[in-house]
């Protein structure tokens, strides 16, 4: 059966079959943690107001235990505490309140002169923060330019590496700069010592102040990167200079790289100057490795900026939403290359008519677009074979005595709508394996789709 390059071949001995999930299992440790994270609130909670001092300093140690544990094992939890609005933040904000609630409690009307300044000090911490977040905002702004390339030289635009990761992000920055202060809140509580509670605010206070002032650095005029309309200028510049011919315009998911990655090689074989259109600003990391120019063009605006370069020609591996977009530059010619063939739907594909021309492997695949009659008239078929398949000999007779015949097993995937007509793999492929296994003289090579399963 004919499919799509994606993946790498590799030697196989035995039918691989998929480990056997639990998700009751997993949802059954989820609600555990989430049961442990409330009874520790709740009992924080219960501490801070009776007050019990054992009772607030081992809800406090639960707590911060699940969050360690939420953020080891059950990375999945973050992002579901996020959307129901009960981020790390607000976790570590309330956590710190009934803190503050049993110290004024514990204190007494004597006391609450001595805990005045821990709280004043909590407060000026979660104020850094927030500026801290305010200013990280700024900097990502001024570091988002319209044009993202690579291997282009770019050093005229002052590029710059990002911050750190806890500078960008509010929850675990919190967390981090934040710990020193509970610690220190905590030990108060045991002890009635202000003095720990003063040591620990002194602590996150400098780390939040540090990490304030390094973000302030980089809005300086001469640490901040080129501006928009000057880094318009130095896109249209090196196009000039560069002069493209040929690109290969790309738009999907960061599962879809594959898509993109198999054509690489072929296009790097062209005569011309190649170049690589990308959308999405994720993708231009997921591209494999390349000496090809790379240009992710996120806006329409800038993409529209090609009409007046020399690209003439454009392939489309895959169809997306995107696409719809580019092909609206007439200067340039755009030809549906696919990512595979097989005798799925989606390669006759009714959207592969609004391309100029639609470049197949062999006369099967114009065959197929007749029968399928989408609308895709045969003079605008091209058969080019498969770039991808250059390396694999031509029959030139039986293989010498003693030789292995090696044998290359690369089904399609199964398809989204669950025909088992789709693919071989699973109403043929673990028989068709075992036989040829079965065969001392065989070499088998199994290239799976990289959606296989």
């Amino acid at each position: 059966m004919r499919d799509e390059p994606g993946a790498t071949a590799v030697p196989l001995s035995l039918p691989r079959r998929r480990l056997p999930r639990h998700p009751g299992r997993r949802t059954a440790v989820k609600l555990l943690v989430l049961a442990v994270l409330a009874a520790a609130f709740a009992a924080q909670a219960v501490g801070a107001l009776m007050p019990h001092v054992p009772l607030l300093l081992a809800a406090s140690a639960g707590s911060l235990a699940a969050e360690g544990v939420l953020y080891r094992w059950q990375r999945g939890m973050v992002s579901l505490f996020a959307k129901s609005h009960a981020d790390v933040t607000v976790r570590h904000v309330l956590r710190d309140l009934l803190l503050v609630v049993g110290l004024l409690r514990l204190g007494e009307q004597h006391r609450e002169g001595v805990y005045a300044p821990l709280v004043a000090g909590l407060l000026v911490l979660y104020a850094l923060h927030w500026s801290i977040q305010a200013v990280s905002v700024l900097v990502r702004r001024t570091r988002t330019l319209p044009v993202v390339t690579r291997n282009i030289d770019a050093s005229a635009l002052r590029l710059t590496p990002a911050p750190p990761v806890l500078l960008r992000r509010p929850g675990p920055r919190l967390a981090v700069f934040g710990l020193p202060a509970t610690a220190g809140l905590l030990a108060t509580a045991a002890t009635d010592a202000p003095l720990y509670g003063v040591a620990g605010l002194t602590l996150s206070l400098g780390a939040a102040l540090t990490g304030l002032g390094a973000l302030l650095l980089r809005l300086l005029p001469g640490r901040r990167p080129a501006g928009e309309q000057e880094v318009l200028d130095w896109f249209d510049a090196w196009l000039a200079r560069y002069r493209p011919t040929v690109g290969l315009y790309f738009s999907g998911g960061a599962s879809s790289a594959y898509q993109a990655n198999m054509w690489l090689e072929p296009l790097a074989r062209l005569d011309g100057r190649p170049v690589i259109v990308l959308r999405e600003r994720h993708m231009v990391q997921r591209i494999a490795a390349t000496d090809i120019p790379v240009v992710c063009l996120p806006k329409v605006s800038t993409l529209m900026r090609l009409e007046h370069s020399t690209l003439r020609v454009l392939l489309h591996p895959s169809n997306s939403g995107k696409t719809s977009q580019v092909l609206r530059i007439p200067t340039i010619k755009h030809a549906f290359v696919n990512h595979g063939e097989s005798d799925k739907l989606s390669s006759c594909n009714p959207y592969a008519k609004a391309y100029d021309e639609v470049w197949v492997a062999g006369p099967a695949a114009r065959e197929r677009y007749a029968l399928a009659d989408v609308g895709v008239e045969d003079k605008d078929v091209v058969e080019i074979g498969r770039p991808q398949l250059d390396a694999v000999r031509p029959y030139a007779g039986p293989p010498a005595p003693g030789a292995f015949t090696t044998v290359l097993y690369a089904p399609t995937w199964e398809g989204w709508d669950g025909n088992p007509g789709n693919t071989s793999v699973v109403e043929a492929g673990e028989n068709l394996v075992r036989a040829l296994l079965a065969d001392p003289g065989v070499r088998l090579l199994y290239k799976p789709h990289p959606l296989t399963g």
